[in-house]
């Protein structure tokens, strides 16, 4: 079946929406509703930094990814941060995570930027044994503080 990977459009909303609280389950997190459509806004924004696209099979957004470009102090192009990945459970290891990586790769690599970085929770096993085949481990650690 062949896969489909788009930027979103404003009639996506309700497909993103479910991959987006599908992500949040995930991680058992959640994000409120205010924040999500501020989120939205700023994917149909052509002036953010923000960006989304959705993997499309038979009809069905079943993956989707976000990406945001920021400003380095260790190069002169921009670095492109893929903040979220999520791929429907029945289509896991199907190859559409990979395929939602390589679209941010292009979009990254046309707009100029310098690399392509994100991060993953340590128990998120299986996502990571295809991060290790397309991508290296920087061996940095995070650190932080939330307001």
């Amino acid at each position: 079946m062949t896969v489909e990977i788009r930027l979103v459009s404003p009639a996506d909303h309700a497909n993103w929406l479910v991959l987006w609280q599908g992500y949040q389950q995930f991680y058992k997190t959640e994000i409120s509703a205010e924040t999500s459509a501020i989120t939205w806004q700023r994917f149909l924004d052509a002036n953010e930094p923000m960006h989304a696209a959705l993997a499309w099979q038979d009809g069905k957004a079943v993956g989707m990814v976000h990406w945001i470009y920021h400003r380095s102090c260790w190069t002169t192009g921009d670095y492109c941060y893929l903040q979220d990945l999520f791929v429907d459970a029945a289509q896991r290891g199907s190859g559409v995570g990979r395929q939602l990586i390589e679209r941010v790769y292009a979009e990254a690599k046309a707009a100029g930027a310098s690399r392509v970085h994100w991060l993953t929770h340590e128990t998120n096993t299986d996502a990571m044994q295809l991060y290790e085949r397309i991508a290296d481990r920087s061996g940095f650690v995070q650190y932080r503080k939330l307001f």
